[in-house]
């Protein structure tokens, strides 16, 4: 699975940004594809997450209410809205895929195939 990441940017505190996570094999429809992000000096942590087959999703606590992941079969595409950006949002924005062990999404080790990710700057 190879994505390619796009829709990061510069926007004030309270705006909103839609990322877009384009992946190839989509059609091998058993993946977790997941967002992760990384502030400079800080470890990649996971945002949210969407099972390809049958699209159960999963939330970090601190982007509960503000952030929705969302995927689109049709264009092998995983989307990242964020909605109420504050500045502790900033960070580099990556898409992961693979197959976590059952009850786990958020690890970062448990992901083999990344995006060259795309920046996020709330200020």
């Amino acid at each position: 699975v190879q994505q390619v990441e796009s829709g990061g940017g510069l926007v004030p505190p309270g705006g909103s940004l839609r990322l877009s996570c384009a992946a190839s094999r989509y059609t091998d429809s058993r993946y977790c594809m997941t967002w992760f992000r990384q502030a400079p000096g800080k470890e990649r942590e996971g945002v949210a997450s969407i099972f390809t087959r049958g699209g159960t999703t999963t939330y970090a606590d601190y982007v509960k209410g503000r952030f929705t992941i969302s995927q689109d079969n049709a264009k092998s595409t995983v989307y990242l809205q964020m909605n109420d950006l504050k500045p502790r949002d900033t960070a580099m924005y990556y898409c992961a895929a693979d197959r976590p062990p059952f009850g786990t999404w958020d690890t970062a080790d448990d992901y083999n195939y990344w995006g060259q990710g795309t920046q996020v700057t709330v200020s």
